[in-house]
C-alpha cells in the first residue's frame, strides 16, 4: 500500500526478491490530474505494478470501499505500507496473518507524521533514518522492529534527504520481513513522552518569519525544498507595479552571516555577492531567489532590475 515516489524502491525490491516473497496486490491513490494541460496521471508506483502484472486497486476512501473485500480475499501475510496517504481501518490492520507494518521515514517516536522529513531537517538533527513498525490506529504509535539510519549533512535539502531514504528502505523493509518471517522481530514500544508531531504542510507554511535566528532560517529554507518551498513579500519600488506587494521564492543554499545585523526582514546588501537579509538574530545570504512573475534567477540579477532597496523591509 503505497502512492509517494519514496515507496517505489522498496515496491522495486520486493518485485525483484519474488523468489522469496509473492506481491498479491497494490493499493494506491487514485489518478489525479497534473500540471498545466491537468492531465490525468497515475502513480509512478501503479505503473511499475502494472509492468510486472501485479493487481492494483485505487480506492477514493479505504474506509467505504467493496475492496475491504478484496484485501479479505487476498489472504495476505503481511501488508506494507509505505507514504499511502490513507488511513488504515482496523479491519484492514488485522486482515495480513503476520503483520500489517509501516515504512515510515523517521526515527521514531521523533517526528511522527506527514512532515517528517521536513520536522528533522528543520530541527538541525545530525541524522534520520527508516522505522519499520508495526501499524496501530493511533497515527505513526505503533510498535518498532527496527530501525536505519542515514546521516543528514549541513547542505542536505528536504528533496535529498527524500531520496536518501528511499534508497535506505528497501534493506530495512527485507531485515523486517526476514525477522517477522522468523519470529524474530523485536516490538519496541515508543516512549510517547519523547514523540514529536509533524503535521501536514500546505503552501502557505513556506511564509519565512524573519524573526526566527539565521540558523532557524538557513535551515527551513533546506527543509522545506522542495515542497512547500519558502518565500517571503516585497514592494515593489519601480515601474506600473510600484508599491504593489509581490511575493520572492528563496532556494538553496543560503548561508549564515552571524555578523551582519538589522531589523528583522531588512535588506543589508543587494549585489553580484548575494541579497543579504536581516533575521532576529543575524543574517541570511540568498543567492537564487524568484520575483513574483518571473523566472527564477540570481540575486545579482534582480539588483539589476531595481525593484527593491537596501533598507527595503521584506514580508511586511
Amino acid at each position: 500500500m503505497g502512492t509517494g515516489d519514496i515507496a517505489l524502491p522498496s515496491f522495486q525490491a520486493l518485485l525483484d526478491s519474488d523468489h522469496i516473497y509473492e506481491v498479491v496486490g497494490l493499493f494506491t491513490q487514485p489518478d489525479k490530474r497534473v500540471g498545466r494541460k491537468q492531465l490525468m496521471t497515475p502513480p509512478a508506483i501503479k505503473v511499475l505494478a502494472e509492468k510486472h502484472g501485479v493487481p492494483v486497486w485505487q480506492p477514493d476512501r479505504l474506509r467505504k470501499s467493496a475492496e475491504l473485500e478484496v484485501i479479505d480475499d487476498l489472504a495476505a501475510d503481511v501488508i506494507v505500507v509505505m507514504a499511502y496517504g490513507q488511513i488504515l481501518p482496523k479491519r484492514v490492520i488485522e486482515a495480513p496473518s503476520i503483520a500489517c507494518i509501516n515504512l515510515h521515514a523517521s526515527l521514531l517516536p521523533k517526528y511522527r507524521g506527514a512532515s517528517c522529513i521536513q520536522g528533522a531537517i528543520d530541527a538541525g538533527d545530525a541524522d534520520t533514518g527508516i522505522s519499520v513498525m508495526h501499524v496501530a490506529p493511533a497515527l505513526d504509535e505503533g510498535d518498532v522492529i527496527l530501525q536505519h539510519r542515514i546521516t543528514i549533512e549541513p547542505s542536505h535539502t528536504g528533496g535529498v534527504v527524500h531520496d536518501l531514504l528511499a534508497e535506505c528502505a528497501p534493506a530495512a523493509l527485507l531485515e523486517g520481513l526476514e525477522n517477522l518471517v522468523n519470529g524474530t522481530a523485536e516490538r519496541q514500544v515508543q516512549d510517547s513522552e519523547t514523540s514529536s508531531y509533524a503535521p501536514k504542510l500546505m503552501r502557505e507554511d513556506g511564509e519565512l518569519d524573519w524573526n526566527m535566528s539565521a540558523k532557524e532560517i538557513e535551515r527551513r529554507v533546506r527543509a522545506y525544498d522542495p515542497w512547500p518551498g519558502t518565500s517571503t513579500t516585497f514592494l515593489e519600488a519601480k515601474g506600473k507595479q510600484q508599491g504593489k506587494q509581490k511575493r520572492l521564492k528563496i532556494f538553496p543554499q543560503i548561508t549564515v552571516e552571524a555578523e551582519m545585523t538589522g531589523k528583522p526582514g531588512e535588506v543589508i546588501e543587494l549585489s553580484k555577492n548575494g541579497l543579504v537579509i536581516a533575521c532576529g538574530e543575524g543574517s541570511v545570504r540568498c543567492i537564487h531567489i524568484q520575483p513574483e512573475g518571473s523566472a527564477r534567477m540570481t540575486a545579482e540579477q534582480f539588483a539589476a532590475g531595481g525593484r527593491i532597496q537596501v533598507g527595503d523591509i521584506l514580508g511586511l
